[in-house]
């Protein structure tokens, strides 16, 4: 769907890697190297990013640091658009109504750093149902044609954990009670 409307496959990884999680940052080579494009299209498509105020940077050393602008109008519509990109929102409504006592739902793992590794890692905080939450999970891959993984916690083994994830990159909040 989004190939359609831009046309640039390094734009588009570009988009997810810094909008679907709009905290992480990364730099010229280490992007070139993870797209496994040249350097000069990586650069190109940074530079328009920046241009347009989509994209904040920062000097390092010798390495420029690039990070989505949290203050662009678009950064909450463009996030929006990532999630459904991926089909997270096309999970979370088949979930959310049949769960349980569903508190939290997390985006974690590859996805929550902003890489395309077309595996979906979920992390559902509260009481859940897991049998429908398994069927669910199955029919949700067939969907959005991804594969999905997920974790479950109950309140009180979540607060156990939560300082270790507290403010990580990690692990994206996606829906909350």
């Amino acid at each position: 769907m989004l190939e359609t409307l831009i046309s640039s496959r390094t734009r588009i990884k570009l988009l997810l890697r810094f909008f679907l999680n709009p905290g992480v940052t990364a730099y010229l080579r280490g992007l070139a190297e993870e797209f496994d494009e040249s350097t000069n299209s990586v650069r190109v498509e940074l530079n328009r990013f920046e241009e347009a105020g989509m994209l904040i940077s920062k000097n390092e050393g010798n390495k420029k640091f690039y990070k989505a602008n949290d203050k662009h109008p678009l950064i909450k519509d463009l996030h929006s658009i990532m999630l459904k990109y991926i089909g997270v929102d096309t999970i979370v409504e088949l979930l959310i109504e049949r769960l349980g006592d569903l508190e939290k739902m997390y985006l974690t793992g590859d996805y929550a750093k902003g890489y395309d590794s077309g595996i979906i890692d979920l992390v559902f905080v509260g009481q859940v149902d897991k049998e429908y939450l398994i069927n669910v999970i199955s029919k949700g891959e067939k969907l959005i044609s991804k594969k999905l993984r997920f974790l479950t916690y109950n309140m009180q083994e979540w607060e156990k954990i939560k300082p270790g994830v507290s403010g990580s990159d990690n692990y994206l909040l996606i829906w909350q009670k």
